[in-house]
């Protein structure tokens, strides 16, 4: 998805049809930075893109059902309607969309804004505009679905909120999106109903016991997407739980009498969750060195009675050092000792050295006897240092143990405290806590019974799937039924399981191109980690463990800008191998003010990344946000600027400019008349 231009009329701050702004999208200078002060139009900007494809806005978009300028509205006559809209043109596989959503304002006692509308055409190699075959919305998210719009349009400011926890799902599911992967969601779904279908025939035809068996094997996997459905339903449920904590947490730090005991929960809850992943990396470690190196323990009587052997056969003299066969035969044949005298068969100097083969050993037997030897006394070795390791890991988790114990108690004086505390406005927020705390307990209790049912069940309907196959099938219909069913079966775990290699695959690509981002803007140390469910965390590695690090504000809108750039750069790479991707390998990122509350370092880094995280780059930013390290190191992938001069109607309004080009832009200007509204202005030099 190329974009070509936006063009806006009477769309909140912009008064009457703006002119047509042009966005770069070439290899070198694919970038096009909109200039403006704060209020001038930057966010309205970056919603009306998205309103036009998606009909979303951006959180920081307040007033969502005012859309219709309001000059236009005032100059209007009473009953007159009036139309705002927003058309954006992109290219996408060699073809030309051009996208428009109005929507308009009826001017009456009350302002009354209607229902928005969209219209789409689509231009092909010849040029000629036509109506599209499918529906608009159809058409877009295929392109680029809704759900992946926020990674692609983006308040640079709020950016860190990709990374919250109640994100995580939503993140999961757009990033498979990216993937492709409701391609095959769609064919094990087809597959599954026609399995049934194949079943339901067989129970027509096939003989009491086998219709039985399909009878139960039915019913166990009805109650397998029962509790499966469920799942996601805790999943979703736990995850705005978790908000909820997080929001009663914060009320907390506005309560006089409760902010220092809010605080320090919140730095207990830290420590309790560092040492929780201690705990669990400890037990990793030690189930580790009990798989690999436990079999150690096994062997010292083994060993023993290895070296009793070689022993014995030193004492026997049939395995001596120093002296092989070998090189007394070589002797022999060659007729003289290393003395220099002559060894002819039949004297007594030949029989003297024949004697000795007698005694010698066969090189081979010893060197791997010495071998032998030498890998017995590394195993002995072993067996110590196991121990060794094993009483530390068991000491290392008894620690932890203890920490935690010790913060639990902490943590439960604080709730005391909280829960008796005068002030019946603490009272009842603590009461709040506890109670979401007690359900998001109750839930992943829930959740984890699930789980051990839902895995019982398969082995259930495995072993009637089983016994369904060993049924004699009387009739040609009854056993080519079976075979369908068996392929379908087949087909189904084999694509489920390419389902989970690809997933894995990715995610692993995914996080390490994330790492090369976030180190390439970050001087800290620290790696971010993605799990299975694409939640995003920052780790640091102290004596070698990883512990969990608290990001800073800052810290989260690298990270979140580091996924998104992995996103693009490993979907880009993807859709040019896999079919199943998004038809295209070109994405666009639009990003209102990428620089807000970052140092000068930062600031720096990142603008010398963000041009190479996307083909097509539309930044918008502030005087203060662009000048500097910004402009330095973004100024020769800029293709177009643009300015948005922004008219006060306030008597006494301080005027503002920036120079650009050598040429001063107005930011701010005084309004000829009693509005508001924003113009925009194209920066004219060339580069």
């Amino acid at each position: 998805m190329k974009l070509i231009s936006i063009k806006l009329n009477n769309f909140r701050c912009f008064y009457g049809k703006t002119p047509e702004i042009l966005l770069c999208g070439e290899e070198q200078r694919n970038t096009t930075i909109i200039h403006g002060n704060n209020g001038a139009g930057k966010t309205t900007l970056l919603n009306a893109f998205t309103w036009v494809l998606y009909e979303k806005f951006t959180a920081a978009f307040a007033s969502e059902e005012q859309l219709v300028n309001k000059r236009a509205i005032a100059e209007a006559k009473a009953g007159e309607s009036v139309e705002c809209w927003v058309e954006i043109v992109w290219e996408h596989d060699d073809k030309r969309y051009r996208a428009k959503r109005e929507c308009r304002a009826y001017k009456s006692e009350t302002i009354e804004q209607g229902e928005s509308r969209l219209y789409m055409q689509v231009a092909g190699d010849d040029g000629r505009w036509q109506l599209p075959q499918q529906h608009p919305d159809d058409i877009i998210g295929r392109i680029l679905p809704e759900t992946l719009h926020q990674y692609f349009f983006f308040d640079g400011e709020r950016i860190d909120r990709i990374v919250r926890s109640d994100n995580k799902l939503e993140i999961a599911e757009a990033t498979k999106t990216m993937l492709g992967m409701e391609v095959l969601d769609r064919s094990i779904k087809h597959l599954k109903e026609a399995k049934k279908t194949l079943e339901e025939e067989l129970k027509a035809i096939g003989d009491t016991e086998t219709r039985q068996l399909l009878k139960q094997k039915d019913k166990k996997e009805q109650e397998v997407e029962k509790l499966t459905n469920r799942q996601t339903e805790i999943g979703q449920e736990l995850s705005h739980q978790q908000t909820l904590k997080k929001e009663t947490s914060n009320r907390f730090r506005d309560v006089s009498g409760a902010k220092d005991l809010e605080e320090r929960r919140k730095e207990l809850s830290s420590q309790k969750a560092t040492n929780r992943d201690r705990l669990k990396q400890s037990r990793e470690a030690l189930n580790k060195a009990i798989s690999t190196r436990g079999y150690t323990t096994l062997l010292p009587e083994i060993t023993a009675e290895f070296r009793a052997i070689v022993s014995e056969f030193k004492q026997r003299g049939e395995l001596t050092s120093g002296i092989s066969r070998e090189f007394i035969n070589d002797l022999l044949n060659s007729q003289r000792c290393i003395c220099g005298a002559e060894l002819r068969e039949g004297t007594h100097l030949h029989h003297n050295v024949s004697s000795w083969l007698d005694k010698a050993s066969i090189a081979a037997v010893e060197e791997t006897a010495i071998r032998t030897i030498a890998q017995v006394d590394e195993i002995d070795k072993q067996t110590s240092t196991f121990w060794q390791d094993i009483d530390k890991e068991q000491a290392n988790i008894n620690q932890i143990r203890q920490e935690i114990s010790r913060i639990e108690t902490q943590l439960d004086d604080i709730g005391e405290q909280l829960r008796k505390n005068p002030a019946e406005e603490i009272r009842n927020l603590q009461k709040r806590l506890d109670e979401i705390e007690g359900k998001i307990r109750d839930l992943t209790l829930e959740e984890g019974e699930n789980k051990q049912k839902i895995s019982d069940l398969k082995t259930e309907i495995d072993e009637l799937s089983k016994q369904i196959a060993k049924q004699e099938m009387n009739e040609a219909r009854q056993a080519l039924a079976q075979r369908r069913i068996a392929a379908t079966q087949d087909a189904i775990e084999r694509l489920t399981e390419f389902r989970s290699r690809l997933d894995k695959h990715f995610r692993s690509q995914l996080e390490k191109r994330v790492q090369d981002i976030f180190s390439s803007i970050s001087f800290k140390p620290y790696l971010p980690k993605l799990t299975d469910k694409y939640e995003l965390t920052l780790v640091e590695k102290t004596a070698g463990k990883e512990s969990q690090v608290a990001a800073s504000t800052g810290e989260n809108q690298i990270l979140s800008l580091s996924f998104i750039g992995g996103i693009i750069d490993r979907v880009r790479e993807w859709s040019k191998e896999e079919m199943m991707m998004p038809n295209s390998s070109t994405f666009p990122i639009v990003m209102d003010s990428p620089f807000g509350s970052l140092d000068e370092i930062y600031r720096r880094q990142i603008a010398k990344i963000i041009p190479k995280l996307a083909n097509q780059l539309v930044v918008l930013v502030t005087k203060t946000q662009w000048r500097g390290e910004v402009e330095e190191e973004m100024a020769n992938r800029v293709g177009r600027e643009y300015v948005l001069t922004y008219y006060s109607s306030k008597p006494d309004c301080e005027a503002d400019t920036i120079e650009l080009g050598g040429l001063p832009y107005s930011l701010v200007r005084q309004s000829p008349n009693e509005f508001e509204y924003t113009e925009i202005v194209e920066v004219d030099y060339e580069f």
